[in-house]
């Protein structure tokens, strides 16, 4: 039961006379109690809720992206007519942002014995399964003073797929599959790696395909012919683990491998190969396998859906072990994975032998643009690669003994490189990390330098290290002006 704004509002209309002419509970009464009896007659009118029968029909899968349609059908039983407010409750992301209040509240007038449909408009912005929430009913009286409320259970499942946004590009895929194998009128001929047959050698023949042995045997130049491999067995492997949940762009890194191992095994069932799913993480997350050309694509579309980046570490050990069982003949296994240098370095490499011994594997990752547009901004040239990292905590070597290298260099600004120490006996080093020679001055006045830094293996840049004694000022230079060592004021 609620009550109605209308009959607020004349609770609040009929309070303004009695307390000009009447204040009192008389004059409270007079207003309030015909009021009660219009919103209990307006109640006793209303339709029931309870009795309601509610169905739903529709979509029940849809790409992200798209717009799916989820049609609620009421029945009114009931012999009063049904004037009525429905919410269709479903998650946030099955809207887009800030259209949810639009999208999911319908107004409706039911006659008694007859049913109305209502359409709800989704458009999901996560991949997974949406199920309905409730369905809240608000059915109203002729007066609209008072209303009986009430909610309804009534399932309903869409399954949001992966975009697949690649597919645009499988028709041009799939002319040049058809020019691999020869069936389309091009230039050039079929290719493959499976021999097919022996033929006469005719003008534009590869000459590398010539059979000698046969060409030996008859009086003929005798070529070979080749034909595409058929019925291969690829295994794609995801890593679901806490490395895919980084973004490229706008999507996560696992929505953009499941984008790539659509295309490919698209084309791989076209070319009658036989395509295999698994996500891993540490646990098997989905496993596809068995399916025929035409059922392949479907099956791991259903199958992705679902897989959402487990913040843990992949298990590199667990993962090569079930590809092994998955896959017993040999096959091509293409594991869609982030390069990361900590991951593949200790997780991934130890263990990577034993899926290739048996197979031919193939680590695919998703290249971020905007690394390489960071990359390309900041230049190839050495020097380029150094400003780039100036001003960052860091970056110019460990801190000297008394001072940082920037307060260091400030000592050392505007020193003629011709006034080295005379009395400084040097001797040509290689300081660790560097490939630059710097020139190591030993100090008379002070025993055994203190080392500030040492430079970058592939940006040796002028005055950025030193050697630093505990007793002299003075600053030494290198021959050719390259590193800077300085020292501290002599005590003697």
């Amino acid at each position: 039961m609620a009550f109605t704004g209308r009959a607020a509002l004349l609770a609040a209309l009929g309070s303004l006379p009695v307390g000009i002419w009447e204040p009192g509970w008389t004059g409270v009464l007079a207003v309030n109690a015909p009021l009660a009896v219009a919103c209990a007659c307006d109640f006793a009118l209303a339709a029931p809720v309870r009795r309601l029968g509610l169905t739903r029909s529709g979509d029940t899968s849809v790409r992200l992206g798209d717009a799916a349609d989820v049609t609620l059908t009421v029945t009114n039983p009931s012999r009063r007519p049904l004037r009525a407010r429905v919410r269709d409750a479903w998650p946030p992301s099955s809207w887009q942002p800030g259209t949810e209040s639009a999208a999911s509240r319908h107004t409706v007038r039911v006659p008694p014995g007859e049913r109305r449909r209502l359409t709800t408009h989704l458009r999901p912005t996560r991949r997974g399964d949406r199920r309905a929430d409730r369905v809240t009913v608000r059915s109203y009286g002729p007066l609209g003073l008072f209303a009986r409320q009430g909610t309804h259970e009534v399932p309903w499942t869409v399954r949001v797929l992966p975009p697949f946004t690649s597919r645009k590009h499988l028709p041009s895929k799939l002319a040049r599959l058809r020019e691999l194998d020869g069936r389309t009128s091009v230039l050039t001929r079929g290719e493959g790696t499976e021999f097919d047959s022996l033929r006469e050698y005719v003008p534009g023949d590869d000459t590398r395909s010539i059979d000698w042995r046969a060409t030996a045997r008859q009086s003929a130049v005798a070529v070979r012919t080749w034909r595409p491999e058929r019925d291969r067995h690829i295994l794609l492997v995801l890593d679901t683990g806490r490395t895919s949940a980084g973004r490229v762009g706008d999507v996560p890194r696992l929505d953009a491998s499941m984008d790539a191992a659509l295309l490919l095994a698209a084309l791989a069932s076209r070319a009658g190969d036989r395509v295999a799913l698994m996500a891993y993480d540490r646990r098997v997350r989905a496993l596809v396998q068995g399916r025929s050309a035409g059922d392949v694509l479907p099956s791991l579309v259903h199958a992705m859906a679902t897989l959402e980046p487990e913040l843990v570490e992949t298990d590199a050990r667990g993962l090569t072990a079930t590809a092994l069982r998955t896959t017993p003949r040999r096959s091509l296994i293409v594991l869609l994975t982030a390069l990361d240098a900590a991951p593949i370095e200790e997780g991934l490499l130890p263990v990577l032998t034993g899926l290739t011994q048996r197979h031919t594997v193939l680590l695919a990752s998703v290249a971020d643009p905007h690394i390489a547009g960071m990359a390309r901004a900041r230049g190839s040239s050495a020097d380029a690669v150094y400003e780039g990292r100036r001003g960052r905590p860091g970056t110019d070597g460990a801190r000297p003994h008394g001072g940082s290298t920037a307060s260091a260099r400030r000592h050392g600004r505007g020193r003629d490189p011709g006034r080295a120490r005379a009395g400084s006996r040097g001797r040509l080093s290689r300081l660790e990390g560097s490939r630059a020679p710097v020139r190591n001055t030993k100090s008379t006045c002070g025993k055994g330098a203190r080392r500030a830094c040492s430079l970058n293996a592939e940006n040796p840049a002028p005055a950025r290290c030193g050697v630093f004694h505990k007793n002299c000022s003075a600053a030494s230079y290198s021959p050719t002006g390259s590193p800077l060592q300085y020292h501290r004021r002599c005590k003697a």
